[in-house]
């Protein structure tokens, strides 16, 4: 046989050997607890507590609030606040903008600009919100893309 025959001959043998685990009374020598095993036995049951611990430690990061001490895991009750506090900061701006244009108005009203008559925040708050129509309409360069897209075929 080759050596290498020989080699996993002798490691099978020395795996599915039995031996006993035998714990005794230090005192008087009387046999406690005895247990025969393989070292495959011993192999194969610490790979299962191994997987078992980490199952169970998995288990409870991801299912329980500990994973909130894991970098990049956020909580639920941070996530609400959070869009709240978008939620807000948006609105402010907008408030804001209004004051802005409302106050822009009364002043062009005092200096002078402006019939006092027409000053109304509701109306300067509308005038404010209405899309400019010029805007919206298509530029040359928008116009040119168009035609050139349009007059093309389409290959399939």
């Amino acid at each position: 046989m080759s050596k290498k025959k020989l080699k996993r001959k002798k490691i099978a043998k020395k795996l599915y050997a039995k031996n006993r685990l035998v714990i005794l009374n230090e005192d008087t020598f009387e046999e406690i607890f005895s247990l025969r095993l393989t070292l495959m036995n011993v192999f194969v049951v610490a790979s299962l507590g191994a997987i078992l611990i980490i199952f169970v430690t998995t288990f409870i990061i991801a299912f329980t609030p500990l994973r909130e001490f894991i970098p990049g895991y956020t909580s639920g009750k941070m996530k609400r606040e959070a869009t709240e506090l978008a939620l807000k900061s948006d609105s402010i701006q907008k408030a804001i903008r209004e004051n802005q244009i409302y106050l822009s108005a009364i002043k062009k009203a005092l200096t002078g600009e402006v019939e006092a008559a027409k000053l109304n925040k509701d109306s300067i708050v509308a005038d404010s919100t209405r899309i400019n129509e010029q805007s919206l309409q298509p530029s040359a360069a928008e116009l040119k893309i168009r035609n050139a897209t349009t007059t093309k075929p389409i290959k399939k």
